[in-house]
């Protein structure tokens, strides 16, 4: 978390309240791994700057700016991008949740694991990164220069076909689940969205990639694009802190047919949906409708 869904519903809902606004001060916490660019460089550069536009790339958010440099941003494991004038419980610690009565309202204040604050010239609301874990990454890359970690994403997962997934497959003796989290060959899919797909498609997740047939590839193709599109539509999933720019949850955490719904009956067959390890990351399973 956050996935493709995730940061593509930030992307559109966080493009209003920065696209086309001037940067008037930056404001960091200490140097950490969080940031690739060093603060120094990053209070520096982007102040005075404008931004053009917001692209999404994969997981990561680029930030075109007037000047033609540019702002990576990926929000990692526990990344929240908002405006400074939301409210979501989501922003809050656990402590600070769980103390909260159902009809309040969750006002944020910046904390210490808000990194980055760009506050612009004309005092509307200012644009936070925030992040507990700091396994996001903030990197700011001069005109005309891309980066190593994009140079590396493979197709869009929004635009997967049927035909490239199969090609892909062919030898690969990891598993079908490994392959799609690998951001060389999909770029954007995560745990909830491989799960999903694999589902959709009839395909346990296990499966080594080289034993999926064409046909399978075809249906796999389709359940990512299906559960893909899905989520953006309803928000995103809101498991766990993944909340919006506007400070809203999203809503395909309700719809999820495997993922993290171990010893729940699957909701086509009544079997108990498995859970097992597979490279060091859960995948979800129903042992009837999945083969």
């Amino acid at each position: 978390m956050p996935e493709l869904p995730e940061v593509e519903v930030t992307r559109r809902r966080i493009e209003p309240v920065l696209v086309g606004r001037r940067i008037e001060a930056v404001e960091t916490t200490p140097p950490s791994y969080f940031f690739v660019t060093p603060p120094t460089t990053l209070r520096r550069r982007l102040r005075g700057q404008s931004v053009s536009k917001l692209e999404r790339l994969g997981k990561y958010l680029l930030a075109t700016l007037s000047d033609g440099s540019g702002l990576l941003l990926h929000l990692g494991m526990t990344g929240q991008l908002f405006s400074d004038n939301v409210v979501s419980p989501r922003l809050l610690s656990a402590t600070a949740r769980a103390s909260l009565s159902p009809e309040a309202q969750a006002s944020f204040e910046i904390d210490a694991h808000t990194h980055l604050v760009l506050r612009f010239e004309d005092a509307g609301p200012a644009v936070l990164f925030r992040d507990v874990r700091k396994f996001g990454k903030v990197i700011w890359l001069p005109p005309g220069e891309t980066h190593p970690r994009l140079a590396r994403l493979g197709a869009d997962a929004l635009t997967v076909a049927g035909d490239p997934l199969f090609q892909a497959t062919r030898r690969r003796k990891v598993a079908i689940k490994s392959l799609l989290l690998d951001q060389s060959v999909l770029a954007g899919v995560g745990n909830i969205y491989a799960d999903e797909a694999l589902y959709w498609a009839g395909v346990r997740p296990g499966r080594r990639s080289a034993r999926v047939t064409r046909a399978e590839c075809m249906r796999i193709a389709d359940g990512l694009r299906r559960v893909l599109e899905r989520s953006i539509e309803t928000g995103g999933s809101s498991i766990s802190d993944y909340v919006a720019p506007d400070g809203q949850d999203g809503g395909y955490q309700d719809e999820r047919r495997v993922y993290a719904r171990t010893g729940q009956p699957c909701k086509a067959c009544g079997a108990p949906i498995r859970r097992k390890v597979i490279g060091q990351r859960s995948a979800h399973y129903c042992p009837r409708c999945q083969v």
